[in-house]
């Protein structure tokens, strides 16, 4: 009886032995299989932007976010607004440099580094925001505008959309061409060559140097983007008449930078979340835009007391033919222009020829003149 207790109690502490050798195997082994602890990553994002304007500043603000909060908080996006790390207008070399991760911004305002870009932000009498978005996305723009920016070291995507823009603040009235003579107006890209052509002087300034500018008189005339905008600038303040339509943004796209070898640092994961964050905060930007300048133009007309005016069809009509002149010619600005422009083109011919009998003709059915 004492050999058979003694035996048992032998196997017993066998058996404990071997139980805790198996928990402690099966310990290192759930440690092994667990995965490390992600790395957290820190980029920058540069602005031309007033820090938290709304629709502009908050729609950079809204694709950092959904960065962050899509990864989990493994890749943070931290906006710095125009003139907090560098200036307005030298996002794009930032970010080319590597100095930021990612910029916001608009292809036009780096005309001088990046010809074609104009093409993606803007065109006079060009494509819509919903047209830009199908050409981007679906009608080969996308390719070609990461071909423009490949030598600066730019992975460029659609960010935002202001949809389309207003004509501009006067202080006196457009009744014809002539009148833009002499006009010292802030306005950009394309729409700026085109001011230039009849006898304007066009000038170039960063959002928040705008209302300063116009109220001192260093510049006559002024477009911004639309009422939302225009509202919160104050510019009701500084020009008596508001002129329609944006014949020199009918869409205004706006474009996320991204740093190539910051980029192609990323998992693969990170990577994919970053580019579908700038699709949606494209369709958010756009969205917002469509809900505020609702509110915007309203105020602006019923209690501020804003003329709201629209550009003679004569002058639209002179303005469209010397757009036409002035876009041909930067096409032929060198062989990256001229692939855009015919990519460009080509889609806006069919779009026309679509939306005569889609959008333009339901809109011009449900408010029939």
């Amino acid at each position: 009886m004492l050999k058979r207790r003694s035996f048992l109690a032998t196997a017993a502490v066998a058996l404990s032995v071997f139980m805790a050798g198996c928990g402690e195997q099966k310990q290192e082994a759930a440690a092994e299989a667990a995965p490390a602890a992600q790395e957290k990553i820190t980029w920058k994002m540069v602005t031309t932007w007033p820090k938290n304007f709304p629709g502009l500043g908050t729609g950079a603000n809204n694709l950092a976010e959904l960065i962050t909060d899509m990864s989990d908080g493994r890749l943070e996006v931290k906006v710095y607004g125009a003139g907090e790390l560098v200036g307005a207008l030298d996002v794009f070399d930032a970010v080319s440099r590597g100095t930021a991760e990612m910029g916001h911004g608009a292809g036009y305002y780096w005309k001088g580094k990046a010809p074609a870009g104009q093409f993606f932000a803007a065109v006079p009498f060009g494509l819509t925001a919903q047209e830009m978005n199908g050409w981007i996305y679906n009608g080969g723009g996308l390719e070609l505008w990461a071909e423009a920016y490949e030598p600066f070291g730019i992975i460029p995507m659609p960010a935002g959309n202001t949809g389309v823009q207003m004509g501009g603040w006067f202080n006196k009235e457009i009744n014809q061409i002539s009148d833009l003579e002499g006009l010292k107006m802030r306005i950009p890209g394309l729409g700026g060559e085109v001011l230039k052509r009849v006898g304007g002087t066009p000038v170039l300034l960063p959002g928040g140097e705008i209302f300063p500018s116009l109220q001192s008189g260093a510049i006559d005339a002024t477009e911004w983007v639309g009422p939302y905008n225009d509202l919160a600038f104050g510019l009701h303040k500084a020009a008596k008449y508001y002129y329609y339509p944006g014949w020199h943004e009918p869409g205004t796209t706006l474009e996320a930078l991204i740093n190539k070898q910051a980029f192609e640092k990323l998992p693969k994961d990170l990577q994919t979340i970053v580019l579908a964050a700038t699709r949606v905060a494209n369709a958010d930007m756009l969205a917002e835009f469509t809900a505020r300048n609702n509110a915007a133009l309203e105020s602006l007309v019923n209690e501020h007391k804003v003329e709201l005016r629209p550009y003679p069809q004569e002058v639209l009509t002179q303005l469209q033919a010397v757009a036409d002149e002035v876009v041909a010619e930067q096409a032929a600005v060198d062989e990256v222009s001229k692939k855009v422009y015919d990519s460009y083109k080509s889609f806006r011919d069919q779009a026309i020829d679509w939306h005569a009998i889609s959008e333009q003709a339901m809109l011009n059915a449900r408010n029939p003149q």
